[in-house]
Order: structure tokens, then sequence, then C-alpha cells
């Protein structure tokens, strides 16, 4: 079997799925290419995925920064992570990790290799197969629209003060609402960025 070419992806967006209620779809981009590749995953991953994105720090450690800090403990890498088989319209992947010059290939759902892909700020892979199956040549960006606010809470955020900004912002981190608390440091970065 002929060696299969590697293909570079990165994450363009993550927004609620347009097909399914209660899930998200995150969209991978080809890098140096115009293919993506839109995955649904549930929400607790897209929580995951967003959480590490936007550098947020939870209160108590989720599942993915446990396991990140287990493998952290006993010297682990993960190098990168291969979207390696669509089988069914189920995507699979695997974590390739280092320990101490030592390759270990361990299996994945690919929502918690992507999660696990943005905490060791690794790379993301497919082949082409893959993106011939499952993904979509966009001519148009339409990556702007999925990244606005869900149910257009910028509007609201726009008429609060940096103080009710703030308290709100540690509210949401309180309450585990990363997706608030993302839309809410949108608005204060907004503001930073006119003063």
């Amino acid at each position: 079997m002929a060696a299969t070419k590697k293909i570079l992806l990165e994450i363009i967006a993550l927004s609620h799925s347009v097909t399914q209620s209660n899930n998200y779809a995150v969209v991978l981009g080809e890098v140096n290419g115009n293919r993506r590749l839109p995955i649904v995953i549930g929400g607790y991953e897209a929580q995951a995925i967003a959480v590490s994105m936007e550098r947020m720090i939870p209160n108590r450690p989720l599942t993915h920064d446990l396991f990140k800090n287990t493998l952290d403990s006993f010297d682990i890498h993960i190098r990168e992570i291969i979207i390696n088989d669509l089988i069914e319209g189920i995507f699979y992947a695997h974590l390739i990790c280092d320990r101490n010059g030592e390759v270990i290939e361990i299996d994945s759902r690919t929502s918690d290799a992507l999660a696990m892909a943005v905490r060791f700020d690794c790379p993301i892979y497919t082949y082409d197969h893959i993106l011939d199956s499952a993904g979509v040549v966009l001519e148009l960006d339409i990556e702007e629209s999925a990244d606005e606010p869900s149910g257009n809470q910028s509007g609201y955020y726009a008429s609060k003060t940096s103080e009710e900004l703030n308290q709100m912002l540690d509210d949401a981190l309180l309450d585990e609402n990363y997706e608030k608390a993302a839309e809410i440091r949108d608005e204060i970065k907004r503001r930073k960025g006119t003063s």
C-alpha cells in the first residue's frame, strides 16, 4: 500500500449545527487550500474546544484538562492528531504521542482528539480520501457568519457598562457557561480595541 500524504488542517469555526439541534459543528479548513471539513460534535466537546481556544481557565479542570495534566505528569506529549477514517458518516482519529522518543498511537473520538489538539497546540491532519468524501469546497467566505454570537447577543452586551460586563464574565465562569463567557470576553476585547 502506497504512503498516503497527510493534509494539514486548522480549526476555522465552531458553531451550532444547522442539521442537528443540541449539537455543534467544528469546521476544519485545509491549510493552503480551500476545502473545509465540517464535523458535528456534542455540546460538551464543543465547550471543551472553545474553553481552550479562548484560553479560559475554568474553576475546576475539565475532563480534557485532566487528561492533559495526566499525560504531562507521565512525560507523554501529543505530537499530532490524525483524522484517519470515515465510516458510515462517523469520523475516526488517532492521537500520535511521544514518550522519550517512543511513538504511541491512541485511538480517539474525533471531537476528543480536537479538544486535545488545542490543549497541546499540535497539528491536525487528515487524508485526501476523507476530504473528498466529506469535505466541501468553499467559494464564499461563510466562516464569518459561523463566528457570530449565538442568539445575537452582541447588541445586548454592547449596551452594558464595563463593570457590568466584568461581573457578567465572572458569573458566567462561575456557572461554567463558557460559551456565554466567550461572547462577553469578545465584547470586552472589542472595547479595548477601540479605546
